[in-house]
C-alpha cells in the first residue's frame, strides 16, 4: 500500500496569485472575446482554480469600440431594459448601444457569462473596459496577451 497521502489544494484569498492582463478587442468577435475574458477573470485557466474563490486575473480590455459582430447583429440584436414605470421598456440595437456607451457591449457580454451571485459581482470588478487604446492601468504593467492563443 502506498504511504503517500495526496491532498487537493484549495486556493483562498491569501494564496491566490492575481496577474494583470491586457486584451486588445480590435477585430475580435464579441462572443468569443467575452467567453475568453470571462474565463480569465474567473480563473478557470489556472491549475489551482477553486469555484468559490475569486482566483482569476485582472483583465484590461482596450479598443472595445472596434469589436466585431457577424451577420445582421448590429441592427437586429436588441438590448432591453426596464425603467420600472408602466410603458417604461426601452430597447436599443447593438449599433445604438455602441454609439451611446462604447464599452457596454463588451461589459454586458462578459457579465452574462459570470455567476449570478455575490462572487460573480466581485469577479466583475476585475474587468476594466476602455473604448480606445489608452487605459488607466499603466501602473500595474498589464501583460499583453493574444486571446486567439488561449484554449
Amino acid at each position: 500500500m502506498d504511504t503517500l497521502s495526496y491532498k487537493t489544494i484549495s486556493e483562498n484569498a491569501g494564496t491566490v496569485n492575481k496577474e494583470w492582463l491586457l486584451v486588445d478587442a480590435e477585430g475580435q468577435t464579441l462572443g468569443r472575446l467575452a467567453s475568453t475574458v470571462a474565463k480569465l477573470i474567473r480563473g478557470k485557466h489556472k491549475a489551482g482554480f477553486t469555484p468559490h474563490v475569486d482566483c482569476g486575473d485582472n483583465v484590461v480590455v482596450v479598443n472595445a469600440d472596434k469589436v466585431a459582430l457577424s451577420g445582421e447583429k448590429w441592427s437586429e440584436k436588441r438590448y432591453i431594459r426596464y425603467t420600472g414605470y408602466p410603458g417604461g421598456q426601452r430597447v436599443l440595437s447593438a449599433e445604438q448601444l455602441l454609439e451611446k456607451h462604447p464599452t457596454a457591449l463588451v461589459e454586458k457580454a462578459v457579465r452574462g457569462m459570470l455567476p449570478k451571485n455575490k462572487l460573480g459581482n466581485a469577479i466583475h470588478k476585475n474587468l476594466f473596459v476602455y473604448a480606445g487604446a489608452e487605459h488607466k492601468q499603466e501602473a500595474q504593467q498589464p501583460k499583453a496577451i493574444n486571446i486567439n492563443d488561449i484554449k
